[in-house]
């Protein structure tokens, strides 16, 4: 749902924002600086993008509050990005889902469902779970036997959160994602090998939101945890045993292995690689395409397979660039000591004192 307009005056009180312009001006719509027109407002949060501010056609612009020699209304924000957050809301609030179960659901009799929850067509509740309230389940969501779903959580179509997950407030959980299915846990006898059974649960704390086709698997014995607040985008595939740390961001293709630990804070960049029994201390940031395994100190900036210190890795590559040359100078110094051994080997014991 898109909001018709606000004025500059109703957008600068919502946003705690000082005006430099018309308060009864009107934009209807939010645009980035390139493509916005007179009747939207667009926005500037980063400092590299004051020429493109500059020459925007935008009727109003959103700017940090110190910001000066820039045209047209300006609202002054001290945290624009997170005023941006709430422009954005302003125009495009969530449409209101209607409480109930749709007529085309199917929902155990012993499942306990909010009045206030609402099921989408062709869902599958099935026996002894629980839908807290203001819960949304969009269609061919599939909640398994014993699953809780707390308070105002949302879950996009095609989610299937398998028997005993436990899921908390306000979590988000985008389409096609699976939660709870089996740890991979295999044991060769000598001839075959045997799955070890899968027996534990997954626990999402509060506030966390995970990202479409992503997939946490089930603990071998105790629960996969994610604790509140970490945000787990696309394609992400989190182990057995995993616990990721509060407050985490791990990018899209990111796999952490079984049994691995993430600390408070963590960043994983795209296409991480965790390996099984890894600990990662609070607050590491890993560059993209890192591989890890065993300890990674708190605090650290880590890059590259095996990871090592990104400023290292960063001297290592700047050194790669310049092999080739490095190579050809190598070359030309073999040829001259050639050259200079033949010579030597020519004088031979002419060049040295007789007896």
């Amino acid at each position: 749902m898109v909001r018709a307009g606000f004025t500059l005056g109703e957008l600068a009180e919502a946003l705690q924002a000082r005006l430099d312009g018309d308060p009864a001006r009107v934009v209807v719509g939010v645009a980035p600086l390139d493509s916005a027109g007179p009747d939207e407002i667009s926005f500037l949060t980063d400092p590299r993008y004051r020429d493109a501010a500059r020459s925007s056609r935008a009727g109003a612009l959103l700017v940090p509050a110190d910001t000066a020699d820039l045209p047209g209304a300006l609202l002054r924000c001290v945290a624009p990005q997170q005023a941006l957050i709430d422009l954005l809301r302003l125009f495009h609030p969530p449409a209101p889902a209607p409480a109930g179960v749709d007529r085309t659901a199917v929902v155990a009799a012993d499942a306990r469902v909010d009045p206030t929850a609402a099921v989408g067509p062709l869902s599958v509740v099935e026996a002894g779970a629980v839908i807290g309230p203001g819960v949304r389940l969009h269609a061919l969501v599939h909640v398994g036997p014993g699953v809780e779903i707390g308070e105002a959580t949302v879950v996009y179509p095609h989610v299937s959160l398998r028997d005993g997950v436990r899921v908390g407030r306000r979590v988000v959980i985008h389409a096609g994602a699976v939660l709870g299915a089996d740890g991979f846990g295999f044991a060769f006898d000598g001839s075959a090998h045997r799955k070890i059974p899968q027996v534990g649960g997954v626990v999402i704390e509060d506030d966390v939101e995970i990202g479409a086709n992503t997939t946490i698997d089930r603990a071998t014995f105790g629960d996969t945890i994610i604790r509140r607040g970490t945000k787990i985008d696309n394609l992400v595939q989190i182990g057995h045993n995993v616990e990721v740390g509060a407050h985490s961001l791990l990018a899209a293709q990111v796999g952490v292995a079984g049994s691995s630990r993430l600390g408070r804070g963590v960043v994983l960049a795209g296409q991480v690689g965790v390996s099984h029994h890894a600990t990662v201390g609070d607050g590491v940031v890993a560059g993209g395409q890192t591989g890890i395994r065993g300890e990674v100190e708190a605090g650290a900036r880590i890059w590259g397979t095996p990871a090592r210190p990104a400023s290292e890795l960063k001297r290592i590559v700047v050194a790669e660039g310049r092999l080739p040359e490095l190579l050809r100078r190598v070359r030309a110094l073999e040829q001259q000591l050639e050259q200079l051994a033949a010579r030597l080997g020519d004088a031979g014991p002419a060049g040295g004192r007789g007896d």
